[in-house]
Parts: structure tokens; C-alpha cells; sequence
């Protein structure tokens, strides 16, 4: 059975300059009625559906693209990693809502919340361990005063939004993994400069000199690569060299 655009737009919640977007990158490509019109059919939904499911999940069209294409990955394969993806999520977001309400509620009556549980929703992160390995290598230099002044002002919330960024973050990473693609890929080196983006955005001015610094711990320091490992095995040795990658690249 064919479809209209105006009826898959319908159907989806999306725009038709959105479906005419598609077509046009090549991520849905549509078929033509004997007036020209663009027309889909059922495999094309079913393909739409996917699209729009790991867009939910934060992944550019780009990587969407990758993850459709791969000749070796079923549909049911997608749906179980959507739904691995999805699960992952709704238990962080629902952790982080808790959190959230009991904030509000300190904030209400005037309750001044431990550090343990500003800190609570971070789990096996410490902040600590990583404010001495920052001063460790800066010293009292510009990168580390910076991430001191920044982290003093944070609110729980904003601690949730960082982790939940980061979180995010290390999802794809790890989906581009299981595609197969290299740390030199350009979807790699992209993600890479998120990762040095979202250290500028919320501790300090990460340059890429300092970044492959950072990339070198990963791998060396037992505590950091225990972080990435426990999101896909061989992630911290896929970031850092995706990091270098990048780096050159860029400078």
C-alpha cells in the first residue's frame, strides 16, 4: 500500500519539509507516483520508525544513517539496541527525577543538601578524584581554577544535566562501536569533539593539546578507564584514539 506525504506526516508527528529533508540527504528516500508525487510504502514506515526512534535518542542523521545502512544488522537487531538505549534512559531519567523532586523540596523548606547528596545521582563518579588528578597535572594553572569556579556555582541540576549529557554521549560512542567504524572515522572524530566540547561547556577551556592529555588518561589510569569500559569494553582505548584523531585534524 503507497502513502502520501501529507499521510506519513500525519502518521509520524512529523513535518513535511521534514520527510522532503529525508529524501533529499537520502536517509528515506521516496518513491514517485505517476504524477510526480512522492509516495511511500509500508518498509518505508517501518524505516522512518527507526529513524525517528534513535533521533529520540539524541543521534545525529548523520550516524542515524550509518546505523540504518550496515548490511550486517538486522531490524529486530536495531529494535534491541533501541530498546537497550530507551531502558537505559527511562532508569536514568526516572533516578534523576527523584533526585530533582528532592532538591526542590530541600529548596523549599530551606534544607541545605550533604555533599553526598548533591552527588548522590553520579554514582561511582567522584568528583573529588577527578578535581586532584586535574590539580595534579595544571597545578593551580587556568584549566583547574577554572573548573574549581565553575563546579562551586553548579546546582544539583546542573549536575544532572551535565551527567545526563555525558551519559548521552558515551550511548553513541558506543552504538558507533558496534557498527564497526574506526576511531579515524569522521563519525568518531565528530564525537570526539563533542566529548571536548562538553569540557569546555561545563568545566574548562579544553584545548586540543590538554584534550589529548586527558585522552593518554583514559587509558592509563585504571579509575577513568573503569568508567568507559563499563559502558562497552575497548571504549576507553576507542575514545582516546578517536580523540588524537580529531585532535589532528583539527590543528
Amino acid at each position: 500500500m503507497s502513502y502520501t506525504v501529507g499521510q506519513v506526516a500525519a502518521f509520524a508527528g512529523v513535518t513535511v519539509r521534514t520527510l522532503h529533508h529525508y529524501d533529499e540527504i537520502g536517509l528515506l528516500p521516496s518513491g514517485r507516483s505517476r504524477a510526480g508525487h512522492r509516495q511511500y510504502e509500508d518498509a518505508d514506515l517501518d524505516r522512518l520508525q527507526q529513524i525517528l526512534f534513535y533521533r529520540e535518542l539524541g543521534f545525529p542523521l548523520d550516524e542515524v544513517a550509518v546505523l540504518l545502512d550496515d548490511p550486517g544488522a538486522e531490524p529486530v537487531a536495531h529494535l534491541r539496541r533501541q530498546h537497550e538505549l530507551l531502558t537505559g534512559r527511562i532508569d536514568r531519567l526516572q533516578r534523576m527525577a527523584a533526585a530533582v523532586e528532592h532538591a526542590m523540596e530541600a529548596r523549599k523548606m530551606g534544607i541545605d543538601l550533604t555533599p553526598e547528596e548533591k552527588f548522590e545521582v553520579f554514582e561511582d563518579f567522584d568528583p573529588d578524584a577527578h578535581a586532584a588528578e586535574a590539580e595534579r597535572r595544571w597545578g593551580g594553572g587556568d584549566p583547574y581554577t577554572e573548573s574549581q569556579r565553575r563546579a562551586a556555582a553548579y546546582t544539583k541540576e546542573d549536575w544532572l544535566r551535565i551527567k545526563e549529557a555525558a551519559d548521552g554521549l558515551n550511548a553513541r560512542i558506543a552504538a558507533l562501536m558496534e557498527t564497526g567504524a574506526a576511531p579515524e572515522s569522521e563519525a568518531a572524530m565528530d564525537l570526539a569533539e563533542e566529548h571536548r566540547q562538553q569540557i569546555s561547556a561545563s568545566f574548562y577551556g579544553c584545548s586540543y593539546e590538554i584534550h589529548t592529555g586527558l585522552a593518554e588518561m583514559y587509558v592509563a589510569d585504571e579509575r577513568f578507564t573503569a568508567t568507559y569500559e563499563a559502558v562497552r569494553p575497548g571504549m576507553a582505548a576507542f575514545l582516546r584514539d578517536a580523540i588524537f584523531a580529531n585532535a589532528i585534524r583539527k590543528v
